[in-house]
């Protein structure tokens, strides 16, 4: 049975030609281009906007988990983060830092400058060189504004997904802050975050060479995140890629670029 719209619908709907054209034109509107990239960025998200939620998840991961009062825990991140920090170009801003207790490796960067090291992964780490690159990494993802562009992204299918059911309708805040079908999922969303792992994994590696510290030890760093790492989950079901995807695409080019 075909699909009946009501009166009001019928006036919100938009027909799918329209829509799609929307989409091109955000697309072709929202086109940036990133230096330390070398490519063009689609960010259809509001920097304010991310700024608030940015800060606001900070505020909350301070208020809800367990921070770390070891006074040579936090020197240690903060000296090597400002060191990395410095070397990526990103010294002009100001930065914090927190260590929080928690058995998995973890780090993190928010758009906002915050820098998140859990004591797992400061128990993982076996040297300085390797918490530069795990810090590298992180300060990467914000350099490279992956955080808008994958809300950007998400934006972008999920109303490329509406207009192919030619269900969606005028109004867009609540288009971008719809999941897509599965197949936008996989066929597009994941693979996209694959890209922006890799794509910080070599800006990390620069800026880590930059502060002083050793290329090679981001290759140990992944080695050892793979040893112990419990369960496997498939590349292709995965946001992050493989651990030998990741270590071989660094050999390659930490070799391409005359490191050790």
């Amino acid at each position: 049975m075909p699909l009946r719209l009501t009166r009001a619908a019928r006036r919100r709907a938009l027909p799918v030609a329209t829509v799609a054209g929307m989409v091109g034109l955000l697309a072709l509107g929202a086109c940036a281009y990133n230096e330390a990239l070398g490519r063009n960025q689609l960010i259809l998200a509001d920097d304010q906007a991310i700024s608030a939620q940015s800060n606001a998840a900070w505020t909350e991961l301070l208020r809800t988990e367990t921070v770390s009062t070891n006074a040579a825990q936090n020197q240690r991140v903060r000296s090597v983060g400002q060191r990395v920090v410095q070397a990526a170009g990103m010294g002009n801003r100001t930065w914090e830092y927190a260590v929080f207790v928690d058995e998995s490796p973890n780090a993190f960067t928010l758009p906002t400058g915050q820098i998140g090291v859990t004591t797992g992964m400061l128990s993982l780490v076996q040297n300085d060189d390797q918490l530069a690159a795990v810090i590298g990494h992180e300060i990467a993802h914000v350099v490279a504004r992956h955080a808008q562009e994958r809300y950007s992204q998400t934006a972008a299918s999920s109303l490329a997904v509406q207009a192919g059911q030619g269900l969606v309708g005028s109004d867009y805040a609540q288009i971008a802050g719809m999941i897509g079908s599965a197949g936008a999922q996989f066929g597009v969303l994941l693979p996209f975050s694959r890209n922006h792992e890799l794509e910080a994994d070599r800006l990390g590696v620069d800026y880590l060479a930059a502060a002083g510290y050793r290329p090679s030890e981001s290759i140990a760093l992944w080695q050892l995140m793979g040893q112990q790492r419990q369960n496997s989950v498939p590349q292709f079901a995965s946001t992050h890629p493989s651990d030998s995807t990741r270590i071989e695409q660094l050999r390659e080019y930490i070799a391409s670029r005359g490191w050790s």
